[in-house]
């Protein structure tokens, strides 16, 4: 479909037919598709094919090429701003066309998700080896390939998250290496405050995104929007951050074992952080601690 529909915004009796908000925009709508599509059909496709007898290699093509299937998520992080330009342009003619020439059942929009579902299948065919693999060779090998493949899963959807943050000055490219987020109630006590500001605070908890960095940690507010009656996209509007170099955890809050501080500055403000289970906060408090160590 690259050539029934890429290749085909370059044909000159096509090209009367492309609306104007499509003009050079070819990158955005399919964004590093043809990467993909040249790793797995000179690549991956191929050593995948050559474990069809010996399926225990499977793994290792995995464990291989995990620097290369980190294309996925150059992808996934486009693929916003593809379906924006989608919901702009999708009906127009020269899309219609293209389908009909390729005599498409689907358009155009059902194959540019094609990589975000494949890259979940991934880890479904090693969970499925995995089972069938007990004790037997390989199965270590299984194991670290469906935590690899886990990994990147992850880095993909943070990394859609962080796309949507809002209001940041910074560049959050220099904020080190994404780590965790995810939705907390948060309260806050500052010492400078006026007190009655202070015993407000303790009652009511904020809904902050929070975005752990190995240099930062962002707290935003989520914000969902509906576009032109689609579904909703989330944003998440940059309220404060704190730097790592200068933070101290308090693992236990007294009298709820889901709650976990963070305080700046010798506590000069103080972050009281509830999670929504206490296996969240252990791997939350267990990812804060290696940054500050």
């Amino acid at each position: 479909f690259l050539q029934g529909y890429a290749s085909e915004m370059d044909n000159p009796n096509l090209v009367h037919l492309i609306p104007s908000a499509l003009q050079n925009k070819k990158e955005i709508l399919f964004g590093n598709l043809p990467e993909i599509y040249y790793f797995h059909n000179r690549i991956f496709l191929k050593e995948i094919e050559n474990c069809i007898e010996n399926p225990e290699l499977l793994a290792r093509c995995f464990l291989k090429r995990k620097e290369d299937l980190q294309i996925y998520e150059k992808y996934c992080q486009n693929k916003p701003r593809s379906e924006a330009l989608w919901r702009q342009c999708g009906d127009s003619i020269f899309f219609q066309e293209c389908q009909r020439k390729l005599d498409h059942k689907l358009s155009l929009d059902a194959y540019l998700l094609k990589p975000v579902q494949r890259i979940t299948k991934y880890q479904l065919l090693l969970k499925e080896m995995l089972k069938c693999s007990k004790n037997s060779e390989g199965t270590a090998e299984l194991e670290e390939a469906l935590a690899t493949m886990l990994d990147i899963i992850k880095s993909v959807n943070d990394s859609m998250h962080q796309i949507a943050i809002t209001g940041y000055e910074g560049d959050v490219s220099e904020l080190g290496k994404l780590l965790m987020q995810g939705s907390f109630n948060v309260w806050t006590d500052h010492k400078k405050g006026h007190n009655k500001v202070k015993d407000l605070a303790r009652f009511k908890p904020m809904q902050r995104h929070l975005f752990l960095y190995t240099k930062m940690l962002l707290f935003c507010k989520k914000r969902e929007e509906n576009t032109d009656g689609h579904e909703k996209t989330a944003s998440y509007s940059f309220k404060n951050s704190l730097k790592m170099s200068t933070v101290g955890i308090t693992e236990n809050v007294k009298g709820d074992n889901k709650k976990f501080e963070i305080w700046y500055n010798g506590r000069e403000e103080v972050y009281i952080i509830q999670a929504s289970s206490v296996e969240l906060k252990n791997t939350w408090i267990s990812e804060i601690r290696k940054v500050l160590t």
